[in-house]
């Protein structure tokens, strides 16, 4: 591939050959981040689950990476959302983890000794696949009923 101005001079490739005008970026990653509280404590109950949801897409909005589905159970949260041009995988999770992190201790004075765990879990999402990502997501609650998530990521 040459780079020539705004336009991109591909090489024949698959039998096209032409030049392509790419006035902006665009980028469609989909991102299914999941990761738990440290120890895999239960300390998102339902008193805190939609207000830690609630700041977790506002917080990805702000960084141009629209939230598609979130949901958790009390030991760990599952965030399918578009990755920002701009944004590594890596620097997304470290901002939601600390912030979060740092937010629940303010917002619910209760859970002082709240911490995220160090690991996570990335797993990109094709858009023939997002529609099932989605209904896994939102049904966390009852797919834990039957296998638990250590169980699941062994």
């Amino acid at each position: 591939m040459v780079r020539g101005g705004s336009s991109v001079i591909m090489p024949a490739f698959f039998g096209v050959v032409g030049v392509f005008f790419m006035p902006q970026s665009l980028a469609c990653v989909y991102v299914h981040l999941v990761f738990s509280t440290k120890q895999r404590q239960a300390w998102l109950d339902d008193s805190v689950r939609a207000e830690l949801h609630a700041y977790i897409i506002g917080m990805l909005r702000e960084k141009q990476s629209p939230v598609v589905q979130v949901n958790s159970v009390a030991d760990h949260i599952h965030i399918l959302f578009s990755l920002g041009r701009t944004l590594a995988i890596s620097q997304a999770v470290q901002e939601i983890k600390g912030a979060s992190s740092r937010w629940m201790k303010q917002r619910f004075p209760h859970q002082a000794d709240f911490a995220w765990q160090n690991g996570y879990g990335t797993f990109g999402v094709s858009l023939t696949e997002a529609s099932a990502v989605i209904h896994y997501i939102a049904n966390q609650s009852e797919h834990h009923r039957v296998v638990s998530f250590q169980e699941e990521y062994r």
